[in-house]
C-alpha cells in the first residue's frame, strides 16, 4: 500500500508526464532504478536525452518544490543516468531537469531545464 506521499508523488509524475509529452517529448522509461538511485522519468526530444526529477508540493509553506532536489539526490540521478547512458550506449546529448508541481491554491507546473550538473 502507497503513503499519502508516494500517491502524491505518483500523481505529479502523471502530471509531469503529460506535460512534457505536450512539449514533444517521448517517454522511454518511468521510475528508473539502478541500485539504489531512482529517475523518475527519462524522455527525449529529437537527439536531447533528458533525465527528469519531478516534485510535487501542495503548497510552499516550506519552500518551493525544486529547493527539495538535494545535492545528494543530484548525485543519485547523475549516478543511474550513467549507468542508463552505458547499457543504452547513448550517443547523443543529455540533460537534468526538474519538473516543480504545486498543487495549491491552483495547479501550477514549472519546468526547469538544465537544473543540475
Amino acid at each position: 500500500m502507497k503513503t499519502p506521499a508516494q500517491r502524491t508523488g505518483g500523481k505529479g509524475e502523471d502530471l509531469a508526464l503529460r506535460f512534457l509529452q505536450k512539449e514533444g517529448y517521448q517517454l522511454l522509461a518511468r521510475n528508473f532504478r539502478y541500485r539504489r538511485d531512482e529517475i523518475d522519468l527519462i524522455m527525449q526530444k529529437g537527439k536531447l536525452l533528458v533525465f527528469v526529477e519531478v516534485k510535487t508540493r501542495r503548497n510552499t509553506e516550506y519552500g518551493y518544490p525544486e529547493e527539495f532536489v538535494s545535492r545528494k539526490q543530484a548525485t543519485q540521478i547523475i549516478r543511474a543516468a550513467e549507468h542508463y547512458i552505458l547499457k543504452n550506449d547513448w550517443q547523443g546529448n543529455i540533460r537534468f531537469d526538474i519538473i516543480a508541481i504545486l498543487t495549491e491554491p491552483a495547479l501550477s507546473i514549472k519546468h526547469l531545464p538544465d537544473a543540475f550538473y
